[in-house]
């Protein structure tokens, strides 16, 4: 028990330093809903139940393109919590429903601080982790659209680059994990900026999305070295 709790804090602390972060990210994702047209309610309940900005972020670009393209576009980056759940699964506890509800911690900086290598994860500092992120999503998103600051203010603070430099950090990121990930990059900056040419900004992000599939290249024909 004291090394579950132990965990749980140690969790708390990592999340702690993201939770900061994730409210300046929020105030800028409700401000940009207001701005768009969104309701408060509306920016409020896509925090509390989405709950990942680059989706939300996403979403608020994809409606320049109409419903259906924001959807896809918002559904598509989602899709990567399928296999980090699947991968953190076997080290939640509990029957169906209590694992379900276990695995709504899962996201990016808990999974990655609860990764204990091998294939493992501790599921308390997973817990600990996200249980101070969510509540500062929401209640930075919920400063956003109810004191949503003005054009003068965003500018001076640098929150109009917010949006932009969350998503570049993102990409960066991945660049540095494989060459793959490199071509795959160029392969979706490419097309999108080719759609641009011919279809609205929600449906060339959509477009976009045809990099990804580089990283379904087969690893057969590839070098045993390549696979060790």
């Amino acid at each position: 028990m004291r090394g579950n709790r132990e965990s749980f804090l140690g969790g708390m602390r990592v999340g702690a330093g993201l939770a900061a972060a994730g409210f300046v990210l929020a105030i800028t994702f409700g401000a940009t809903a207001r701005e768009q047209g969104w309701s408060a309610v509306a920016a409020i309940v896509a925090s509390i139940v989405i709950f990942s900005g680059s989706a939300q972020f996403a979403l608020l670009t994809g409606l320049a393109g109409g419903l259906l393209p924001a959807i896809a576009a918002a559904l598509l980056i989602n899709a990567r919590f399928l296999p980090m759940g699947l991968a953190v699964g076997p080290s939640l506890t509990g029957g169906r429903f209590r694992r379900a509800l276990q695995g709504q911690a899962v996201v990016d900086g808990s999974w990655v601080a609860a990764h204990l290598g091998g294939g493992r994860f501790d599921r308390w500092r997973l817990l600990g982790a996200t249980i101070v992120q969510w509540p500062a999503w929401v209640a930075g998103t919920v400063v956003g659209v109810l004191g949503a600051p003005s054009a003068h203010l965003v500018e001076s603070l640098g929150l109009d680059v917010v949006f932009p430099a969350f998503f570049l950090a993102l990409l960066v990121d991945e660049l540095r994990a494989s060459r793959l990930a490199l071509v795959a990059a160029g392969l979706g900056g490419a097309v999108a900026a080719a759609l641009l040419w011919w279809v609205p900004a929600g449906v060339a992000l959509v477009g976009a999305t045809v990099g990804a599939f580089v990283g379904l290249r087969s690893r057969t024909g590839q070098p045993q070295e390549a696979r060790a």
